[in-house]
């Protein structure tokens, strides 16, 4: 098959879509079919893989080193025609979404989307009252839905939101899955002597986007608390985004400033050495969908004290992978020293992380499932 992904988030640009894309197109590929990548075009020029098409792009306002495709672009549209897709799957309802949805309709071929993003929860990024922002979020990626051929969710929730909302479009689970060979348990000792990190100490994690919608400051407050009841305890916070000049802020005044460590934006294919040099993984974030990084540290065998949250509650097990808690920093902070103490119940979780990592997350599955739905909807065409 020859399948086109529209996506506006892409390299270098770090996260959760990117991830999935990037996925997804390598699954593909391994597979023996062909996926090219439509993106924006970064604020500086970098060397391209041939399989990757660059959109005209603009800096967004809002978000510092995020780029904003224009979506008019004849010359990719020809690009598009000689690469003869045929199966067109846009990840975002606004911008290149409807640009895909277009060249497929003209092209007489499937469209497909995937409902990466909790739209509404991100209305903040844009310069106007936020309920009137979030409720056009909403209202417009429903129907953008609405209008394809098929949507994939990353949850079973998000399904369940999209049927609430009345969209009628066939609506598919397929969460984006792990590569298990590179995120898997390593040497604890060897992982942390090769970050420089202590070989004693408990160490808390965080990985992803430092952004309001994350909710890392609730992990910092918590931090606070997991500090002076666990001897040595430090916190790294992998990631780097909008909200870290008011994060560093936070920690500098926090009474544990001292151990708590901002790495900065880390590689994803140099991710596991934090995970497996890691003894729990904290996350606070109540705007996923998914939650793939819950995924990569599970597939890391490390266990999760995280907020309860859609996306969140479908990767832990609450009492076997992790522990999930209520949306406060005391409540995150009690179930974290409770684990950071109890080394057997912590190793047992480890292990069913990983396990559940197997089972339900791994990407060469996922892709196929993925192949599947596609050649389904050819043949229906045919």
């Amino acid at each position: 098959m020859r399948v086109g992904l529209f996506t506006n988030n892409y390299l270098p640009f770090r996260g959760g879509v990117t991830t999935a894309v990037e996925t997804l197109r390598e699954g593909l590929d391994a597979l023996g079919h062909r996926a090219w990548v439509f993106a924006p075009a970064p604020a500086r020029a970098l060397p391209e893989p041939a399989f990757v098409f660059r959109y005209p792009s603009v800096p967004a306002p809002t978000y510092p080193g995020f780029a904003l495709p224009l979506p008019l672009s004849p010359r990719l549209a020809r690009t598009a025609r000689q690469l003869q897709l045929e199966i067109f799957h846009a990840q975002h309802p606004f911008l290149l979404g409807p640009a895909a949805r277009r060249l497929a309709r003209a092209e007489g071929r499937p469209i497909v989307f995937t409902y990466h993003t909790r739209y509404e929860k991100y209305a903040h990024y844009v310069p106007l009252p936020e309920r009137l922002v979030a409720a056009l979020a909403v209202r417009l990626s429903c129907r953008f839905a609405d209008a394809t051929d098929l949507v994939v969710a990353p949850s079973g929730h998000i399904a369940h939101v999209l049927a609430s909302r009345g969209v009628r479009a066939p609506v598919v689970v397929v969460p984006t899955g792990v590569d298990l060979d590179r995120f898997r348990p390593g040497d604890r000792e060897a992982a942390r002597r090769g970050l420089g990190l202590p070989a004693d100490a408990p160490i808390c994690l965080y990985v992803g986007r430092l952004d309001r919608e994350k909710s890392v400051e609730r992990i910092i407050e918590a931090f606070a608390s997991i500090a002076e009841a666990v001897s040595g305890a430090r916190l790294l916070l992998v990631g780097q985004g909008s909200h870290a000049g008011p994060l560093e802020r936070r920690a500098a005044a926090s009474r544990a400033h001292e151990r708590i460590h901002f790495v900065g934006g880390v590689a994803r294919g140099e991710l596991p050495p934090y995970y497996q040099a890691s003894d729990l993984f904290l996350f606070a974030s109540e705007t996923e969908t998914q939650g793939l990084v819950l995924a990569e540290a599970h597939a890391c065998g490390l266990p999760a004290v995280a907020v309860r949250a859609s996306g969140v509650d479908e990767v832990i097990r609450d009492g076997e992978t992790g522990l999930l808690t209520k949306a406060e920093a005391a409540e995150l902070a009690d179930a974290a020293i409770g684990l950071l103490l109890d080394r057997s119940r912590r190793e047992n979780m480890a292990r069913a992380a990983r396990g559940c990592a197997e089972a339900e997350f791994s990407a060469v599955r996922q892709v196929a499932v993925m192949a599947g739905q596609y050649r389904a909807l050819l043949e229906r065409r045919r």
